[in-house]
């Protein structure tokens, strides 16, 4: 029985990868044009009622694992004495950040990621370093992907699964990619958007099934506002982020 040759496919998927980063810089570029307007709103409310910074940055897990500086509009006030990170977040989170969060504005940022080529428009979302040395050997490969800004996980649960089942949803991502399925996502994703469902502001930690990262120290002196990242699993009454 004669093997088929692999290149074709081969050729075929190095193709639709160069589709995808194509509509990747193409989609960004013209949501941050286009969402101009919005991005400067959204930035003068945060900076008129909660300061600077506008932003929030934190190094999150690219493609391979490797770090990137992710962006976001800043929802949550700096740890106060006494307050443990990860663990109060929940009061953390300033009035404003919860409609940001609800209307996942707080999100606009990482349009700028995307163009960058540090995150897609669709993959895996970006969890947290400090899970790089928790995932099983499968579960690592979801990292094989850039990480995006919505995702299969994303439009198939979301906050109401645990956070193994969502890591089993990208992987299942990775395997099964192509850009039909991202137009699918990137159509459910307008949907829950536009609905303002599978989303949550804040998430149990009983719910996540996965550990927290260790925090190092309860507070005072602590870093800046929003240090503590907002996946999935970083709430203990957490920010969502996924």
């Amino acid at each position: 029985m004669q093997m088929q040759d692999p290149r074709p496919l081969r050729v075929r998927m190095k193709v639709a990868l160069g589709v995808k980063r194509t509509l990747d810089v193409v989609g960004s570029l013209c949501g941050l044009v286009l969402l101009s307007p919005v991005l400067a709103l959204t930035a003068v409310a945060v900076l008129a009622t909660e300061g600077r910074p506008i932003l929030f940055r934190h190094a999150r897990p690219g493609r391979g694992g490797s770090p990137f500086t992710m962006f976001k509009f800043r929802t949550m006030r700096p740890l106060r004495p006494g307050e443990v990170m990860y663990r109060t977040d929940d009061r953390r989170v300033t009035r404003i950040g919860r409609f940001l969060r609800v209307t996942s504005l707080d999100e606009l940022p990482e349009l700028w990621n995307v163009l960058r080529g540090d995150m897609s428009l669709v993959g895996p979302r970006p969890l947290l370093m400090e899970y790089l040395d928790d995932y099983t050997p499968e579960e690592r490969r979801r990292h094989e992907a850039r990480p995006g800004m919505t995702g299969w996980a994303v439009v198939n649960g979301r906050h109401a699964l645990k956070f193994r089942e969502r890591l089993k949803l990208d992987v299942w991502y990775v395997d099964h990619w192509s850009l039909g399925l991202d137009l699918r996502i990137l159509a459910r994703t307008l949907v829950q958007v536009l609905r303002r469902s599978g989303v949550s502001v804040t998430e149990d930690i009983g719910e996540i099934g996965f550990p927290l990262p260790a925090t190092g120290h309860a507070i005072a002196g602590t870093p800046g506002p929003d240090h503590a990242p907002r996946t999935d699993p970083s709430r203990a009454r957490q920010p969502r982020e996924m």
